[in-house]
């Protein structure tokens, strides 16, 4: 069985002085300064005893963010080990699970995995999620908001019309993205028993190290990943992630600062592009999805690996002339926009 799995393959982890890193959508500013202080704070006496495995602090805090109780909010080692739970939770033993064609690549690997049948929705012309192509087939929805890698979002009353029009089937929104300008779906929790939403520590609150994932859903979804979670896993968080997580959660003004830069230097690095004739799609995420104007994709992403420059590029398909670029700082991105403007001198 093993043999014939195609895993999910990360973006490259080069490192060096001279790297310019765009590739893995990391946020390219440090966590807050009270998350350093927490991990400082832990004492031996904790890390010789097992963590909380209930994260009950981290929960509760969640729980408040959201307005949501306790018994609503489920945490995981990352938000990819939450969507393999809810995959063997919600998505096995049933219909075709249906996703958009283009999308996070884990989707199609954890269906692999578990053996799940699968649906892939084409996309519009645009590239947005076509979600009238959804149907209540009852073998459940999942789709990124804003979606990766084209980085664009739904509307949260896109998404309700979805959930009114598809009430026997199971809708995961993956909101990984979610801070960086799209509309959460968080809200409608106790209208739809049939809505999950996952999210992340790792972009917005820049703790990709640490691995914290996050999902809101009602009582009895929430208790169903809580039971595969204890068959699996007792204690995903550790007493370090947790103490960090909730210094991250409890400080607000940093968070929002942070995102504000993100965006403030996306939105201006896609200004620059489409100055230079590239197309740009509508970011509402910590990454933007590009075509140069050529539209040879491969030959710019060459280029720029050859530089140090790491972008992602998926050579195949409908996504052949595009790149992901991920936000940097802004001298990342000014290194970035004088390596495409060197190509286009030679």
């Amino acid at each position: 069985m093993t043999q014939r799995l195609t895993p999910y393959v990360p973006g490259e982890q080069r490192h060096g002085g001279t790297v310019i890193k765009l590739n893995t959508n990391e946020n390219p500013f440090p966590p807050s300064p009270n998350v350093i202080d927490a991990i400082r704070a832990v004492d031996s006496d904790q890390l010789r005893r097992y963590p909380d495995p209930e994260s009950i602090a981290l929960r509760t805090a969640l729980a408040q963010k959201q307005q949501l109780n306790l018994d609503q909010v489920f945490v995981g080692n990352g938000s990819d080990e939450v969507l393999a739970l809810a995959f063997m939770a919600f998505f096995t033993d049933r219909s075709a699970l249906q996703f958009p064609e283009l999308s996070y690549s884990f989707y199609p690997v954890y269906c692999d995995l578990l053996n799940i049948e699968m649906c892939a929705i084409p996309m519009l012309d645009n590239f947005a999620i076509n979600l009238q192509a959804f149907d209540n087939n009852k073998g459940g929805i999942i789709f990124p908001n804003p979606n990766a890698p084209t980085s664009l979002a739904i509307t949260k009353d896109s998404i309700n019309t979805l959930l009114q029009r598809v009430p026997d089937t199971l809708v995961l929104v993956d909101e990984a993205y979610v801070d960086f300008g799209a509309q959460s779906v968080v809200s409608l929790i106790d209208q739809y028993p049939n809505l999950i939403v996952t999210q992340t520590f790792s972009k917005a609150r820049s703790l990709a190290g640490l691995r914290i994932g996050v999902a809101y859903a009602n009582e009895e979804l929430i208790d169903a990943l809580q039971r595969v979670k204890n068959s699996f896993n007792s204690y995903p968080i550790d007493a370090v992630a947790q103490a960090a997580g909730l210094a991250s959660v409890n400080d607000e003004s940093y968070f929002q600062d942070a995102l504000e830069k993100v965006m403030s230097t996306r939105d201006a690095t896609s200004k620059a592009l489409i100055e230079r004739g590239f197309k740009v799609l509508d970011s509402k995420a910590n990454f933007i999805f590009v075509s140069p104007p050529d539209e040879d994709a491969q030959k710019l992403f060459d280029y720029l690996n050859g530089r140090d420059v790491l972008v992602r590029y998926w050579p195949n398909g409908a996504l052949s002339k595009w790149l992901r670029i991920s936000i940097g700082s802004q001298s990342d991105m000014q290194v970035l926009l004088a390596a495409i403007d060197s190509l286009e001198n030679l």
